[in-house]
């Protein structure tokens, strides 16, 4: 997986290449003498369908372009370049697709008993994989299960990757707890998965989590996780493991810096609430929005300083008004075309690479997942983008979902690729809008509430 992003987003950006598009504009019937009405348009799709239609798409990144040996999710998967990383799994992008399978046994994409089979073989190559005081590396090897080094001194455990994993091994022990006896061994062996991270390891001693450590190097990288951004999961998994748990003062000091977390500024007339690290005037990337509640609930969800549902709701809203005003005028955004997140870009020279895109950071360039894993905070905005989505298929809409990323402003660029962490989120947060199924499984568990009450949440 590309580094969870705001590693990237402090780091810098990763480059690869690949093929654009062209422009595509829709031209009506204009055979000389046809009337308006016998113009052949396309039916209309009601919402039900178009959610159904992404879900669909969305969930073969899963299951039918998953690493061939584990099970796990690939990295990355380019149609016009199927060997590209072809056994790189990602250990997030991986617990994403824990939960999107459960989404495709829920909707019949797939039966009960392929999502186990599925389900055993991942679970099975991740008890096997390499890990480093109990946390899997950022990227593993689907044939071996063997770290791949993300970088020369990231070539250990990677603590927030960890985090998105065992969100997803927690929603899969409370689907299957109650079932079958294959079931319940299943839901056991996720169980013991996760509560295997050695959480307080990854504090120094300190009141603060780390990002990394490696065999060779140790904490070298020394990357502390605060907010606000995107690994609010990783303390709350922390606070919630019954065996290497973590206690509050990491949490007050690491995440909230002390009260240091909150901010007064204003953008559209939304109060940002939280310090955006790097991007504290619009907010950062929308997957801030997004990974650290696929199964955390933000409904409700308070600690001492802040209200998280009120962070998610006013940081979507000021994303889709920075695109409606447009102050770049880049082509074609605005209310039914906005969405700026951390995905592929375009490079300067038209070739694709990688950007974390926000309003301090508007590269033109707008990614799909922003606006449509935003649908519980945003639903009305999501929904209209999602429909430009759809209106604009023949480019937008491949074998996996709608690409990764496109732009309008270089004759309708696209980036016809795809990556897990943008994928997931796309049929989970959709999933959590019409059912709040994930929210559901991961809220009702006994160690996560203890770990949430630990830390004074209310939820």
């Amino acid at each position: 997986m590309i580094k969870t992003k705001v590693y990237i987003f402090l780091m810098g950006a990763l480059l690869w290449s690949c093929s654009g598009g062209d422009d595509y504009t829709y031209v009506p019937s204009e055979i000389p003498g046809e009337s308006e009405e016998t113009v052949d348009d396309e039916p209309e799709i009601t919402d039900d369908e178009l959610l159904d239609l992404t879900q669909e798409a969305t969930f073969k990144y899963f299951w039918d372009f998953a690493e061939a040996n584990s099970g796990g999710a690939r990295e990355r998967y380019h149609p016009d370049d199927t060997s590209n990383s072809a056994h790189v799994v990602t250990t997030g992008g991986t617990g994403f697709g824990l939960m999107a399978l459960l989404v495709g046994i829920e909707r019949g994409f797939i039966s009960r008993d392929e999502g186990v089979e599925r389900l055993e073989k991942i679970l099975t190559f991740l008890e096997s994989a390499d890990r480093f005081h109990g946390a899997w590396p950022h990227w593993i090897d689907g044939s071996s299960g063997d770290v791949i080094p993300f970088s020369t001194e990231d070539d250990g455990g990677d603590l927030v990757e960890t985090a998105f994993l065992a969100q997803g091994l927690i929603c899969v022990k409370e689907y299957f707890k109650e079932g079958s006896d294959t079931e319940k061994t299943l839901a056991e062996k996720a169980d013991t998965l996760w509560k295997g991270v050695e959480w307080d390891w990854y504090t120094q001693g300190d009141n603060a989590l780390y990002w990394h450590w490696s065999p060779n190097y140790g904490f070298n990288i020394n990357l502390k996780l605060s907010g606000y951004n995107e690994v609010l999961i990783a303390y709350i998994m922390a606070a919630a493991s019954p065996d290497y748990g973590i206690e509050k003062e990491v949490y007050t000091a690491g995440w909230a810096s002390n009260g240091g977390i909150l901010s007064s500024n204003t953008a559209y007339g939304y109060p940002l609430l939280v310090k955006h690290n790097g991007a504290e005037n619009y907010g950062g990337p929308l997957f801030w929005a997004h990974y650290s509640y696929l199964g955390l609930d933000p409904n409700g969800l308070s600690d001492e300083y802040v209200n998280y549902w009120d962070v998610n709701v006013n940081h979507s809203k000021i994303n889709y008004k920075y695109c409606v005003e447009n102050p770049k005028n880049f082509e074609d955004y605005g209310e039914d075309c906005w969405g700026l997140t951390a995905s592929y870009s375009r490079n300067s020279d038209g070739s694709i690479g990688y950007a974390a895109h926000h309003p301090e950071n508007d590269l033109g360039v707008i990614s799909p997942t922003a606006a449509i894993s935003s649908i519980p905070y945003t639903p009305e905005e999501s929904l209209a983008a999602l429909r430009y989505f759809y209106k604009n298929k023949d480019k937008l809409l491949g074998e996996a979902g709608f690409y990764d990323a496109f732009s309008p402003e270089y004759g309708f660029w696209v980036a016809e690729a795809y990556l897990a962490i943008d994928q997931g989120p796309q049929i989970i947060m959709i999933e959590n809008y019409r059912t709040g199924l994930l929210w559901n499984l991961f809220m009702q568990n006994e160690d996560v509430q203890s770990g949430l009450e630990k830390l004074n949440f209310t939820y």
